[in-house]
């Protein structure tokens, strides 16, 4: 008996979690559709497929939908850009990390370029005024991570001798600037001919 109510009750949470996650998920699209004042939600309900009453069962107002729905999506990006830099742990099997580096170059692109990642970025900008800290957490669950974690990984590059020895933090803001920049002034370019592009200069700077 004790292990069918333990069962039933770990299927309850796992739909809870399910349900809060298909509650987001639709938020998300919506606000991405709409923007934050001609979403409503009855219609985040809809998308979501459960009933009005569920979506305030789980977040008390349309502002928390928001947020949370924005973060939520904000965490999912910054985990699969550190998946990405993680390609980076593996040692070289050379002095030369051009070819790791654009892998990782062309996976950020494709990361930061997607309908996802720039939809968190306007929103997170677009109500600045009714959510003054949601650009800053947005930015310390995808960038911040990130540079951090690429970080780490060029630092060890430099130890092994494949980089010159340099500011390991100022190096990852580079490498990134160098692949967000072209999202800016180059929307339709190729992901692999602007990886190619950025590590050529990266390593014009930092290689040996």
């Amino acid at each position: 008996m004790g292990s069918e109510v333990s069962t039933g009750g770990r299927r309850r949470t796992r739909g809870l979690i399910e349900r809060r996650q298909a509650i987001l998920d639709g938020a998300f699209a919506v606000f991405a559709r709409r923007g934050y004042a001609q979403a409503c939600v009855k219609e985040i309900a809809q998308e979501a497929g459960v009933a009005k009453p569920t979506v305030y069962s789980h977040l008390n107002d349309k502002e928390s939908l928001y947020r949370e729905a924005v973060e939520a999506v904000a965490d999912r990006i910054g985990a699969r850009s550190l998946a990405v830099v993680e390609q980076l742990r593996e040692p070289a099997t050379d002095a030369d990390p051009r070819t790791a580096l654009t892998v990782v170059a062309c996976g950020l692109l494709k990361v930061f370029g997607d309908e996802d990642a720039i939809a968190v970025r306007q929103l997170a900008c677009a109500q600045a005024a009714q959510f003054p800290d949601l650009e800053a957490s947005v930015r310390e669950r995808t960038a911040l991570r990130v540079r951090s974690a690429l970080a780490d990984r060029l630092a060890r590059l430099a130890l092994d001798g494949h980089l010159r020895r340099c500011d390991p933090e100022l190096a990852a803001e580079h490498f990134l600037s160098l692949i967000t920049g072209s999202l800016e002034y180059r929307p339709g370019a190729a992901p692999d001919t602007v990886a190619d592009t950025a590590v050529d200069v990266f390593l014009r700077a930092y290689g040996k």
